[in-house]
């Protein structure tokens, strides 16, 4: 039986795990590789040397289960890591649960930036430092990435500059001013500051933008400077590594409250901080000694994982990035203007989209008002903000735990609460106003976008 003593658990510092979880030598099948888009071939780590150090190329694509965290860098997670998981009692009881439904949520929002993100930007600004690299670009959506970014970047005495999307740009103002508050330079995208940006606002100066094109013009700078590196926040193999470090310590924590999570939830943008807090329980079930369920959450209007296709797609809107295997809905696609920015993206990561190919993880999508909804029911009954991001997390997790309680059944689900929504107030404001929209994806519209992708490589 689980602990009925204890609301939270918080590890020690001496529990930090010192090594991530590397997923690629455990996925189901023959991994696909990156194609570099010349040639159709495999991209080797020359192709990606313009963009990133060494040592993050080496592990993207590593074969090794086990990657050692770097001294210095566990020294800054320590500045909040561990970070806390929760059981939800407050929650349960609001949802008339009977103790066979029992919530749990690792709370990354006690970051400095409010997120997960630092877990992979620290590391990241880490290996560029050591490699002689002076500045980063990087884009974000709903502007954690950036921050992120920004605040490693300050810490590692790195120049950064971040594009981000329109959109998002408009409506999380103080977003901005975080990230120049930490020194970085930021541009809303499409920009006039790259050839990828004046191309987009060329054919439609009203572009609300997206991550697609943001990644395009953050690209286009670092390619063309060699003392620049770029730095991405979800979807490359090394940045799902560093975020494990989230799902490792929830497995310590779920111990300790002797209790076992038999569906593990998180929202799906790129798949980063889903892949953090899944790929260690998928560690288990993948070596046969689970069970666990997985269910990624995403959003109507961005159903990447639930209405796209699987298929070879630039990680870019201007088709500069490898070719990569995923759940697509076109690089030219434009998601409407939701407040979840950073699940506005049209691909999601190989790894992870390979885990739902085969079955292993289920997905589902949401409109943006059920899932503030829920953002208020579990803030009135935890007390803690979400970010609309996680907020769609909390809305699968409240559907899990109803589908059981009308079913009498035993589930323990656990969720990650992967940000704060402290900046996010406009959107806050706009539900509890009943001005909030919802934006259905069309058919046309998704068929539209799909005619963006490239050929596809010949069968082997």
């Amino acid at each position: 039986m689980p602990r009925e003593d204890v609301t939270k658990v918080v590890l020690p510092e001496s529990e930090l795990p010192t090594a991530w979880y590397n997923i690629l030598p455990d996925l189901p099948g023959e991994p696909l590789p990156p194609l570099h888009p010349g040639t159709m071939q495999p991209v080797g780590p020359e192709d990606l040397a313009p963009l990133f150090p060494e040592a993050l190329i080496m592990q993207e694509v590593s074969s090794e289960r086990w990657i050692d965290i770097p001294g210095p860098v566990l020294d800054i997670y320590k500045q909040w890591r561990p970070s806390p998981l929760y059981r939800a009692r407050r929650l349960e009881q609001s949802l008339g649960l009977t103790g066979k439904q029992r919530l749990y949520y690792k709370w990354e929002g006690v970051s400095p930036a409010g997120s997960h993100k630092p877990n992979t930007a620290v590391p990241q600004a880490y290996y560029n430092k050591q490699a002689g690299i002076r500045k980063l670009t990087t884009e974000t959506g709903a502007g954690q990435w950036g921050s992120a970014l920004s605040y490693a970047c300050a810490t590692f005495d790195l120049e950064c500059l971040v594009f981000m999307v329109k959109v998002s740009y408009e409506h999380k103002p103080y977003r901005r001013v975080m990230m120049q508050t930490w020194g970085a330079n930021v541009h809303a995208s499409p920009s006039n500051e790259t050839q990828a940006g004046r191309n987009i606002l060329e054919k439609n100066p009203e572009s609300t933008g997206s991550l697609g094109i943001a990644i395009s013009e953050a690209v286009e700078i670092a390619a063309q400077n060699a003392d620049t590196s770029y730095a991405l926040g979800s979807v490359l193999n090394h940045v799902c590594t560093h975020q494990t470090i989230i799902g490792l310590e929830a497995k310590r924590q779920m111990e300790a409250f002797e209790d076992v999570p038999d569906v593990v939830i998180g929202c799906v943008g790129g798949g980063s901080n889903y892949a953090g807090i899944s790929y260690p329980f998928a560690m288990d079930v993948l070596e046969g000694n689970a069970k666990t369920r997985f269910l990624a959450v995403e959003p109507e209007a961005c159903p990447t994982l639930t209405r796209g296709i699987y298929a070879y797609d630039f990680g870019d809107t201007a088709g500069t990035t490898p070719l990569m295997p995923m759940y697509t809905l076109g690089h030219d696609f434009v998601p409407p203007p939701v407040h979840a920015g950073g699940l506005r993206y049209h691909g999601d990561a190989p790894s992870l989209c390979g885990l739902v190919k085969a079955g292993m993880y289920e997905a589902r999508a949401y409109m943006q008002t059920p899932v503030f909804e829920a953002a208020l029911q579990f803030s009135r009954a935890e007390g803690f903000l979400p970010a609309p991001e996680p907020s769609h997390a909390i809305k699968g997790a409240i559907d899990e735990a109803l589908a059981a309680r009308e079913a009498d059944e035993e589930r323990v689900i656990l969720f990650n609460m992967c940000g704060h929504g402290h900046f996010d107030m406009s959107a806050y404001d706009a539900f509890l106003s009943g001005t909030l929209v919802d934006f259905p994806l069309a058919d046309d519209a998704l068929d539209a976008s799909l005619q963006s992708l490239p050929p596809q490589p010949a069968p082997a």
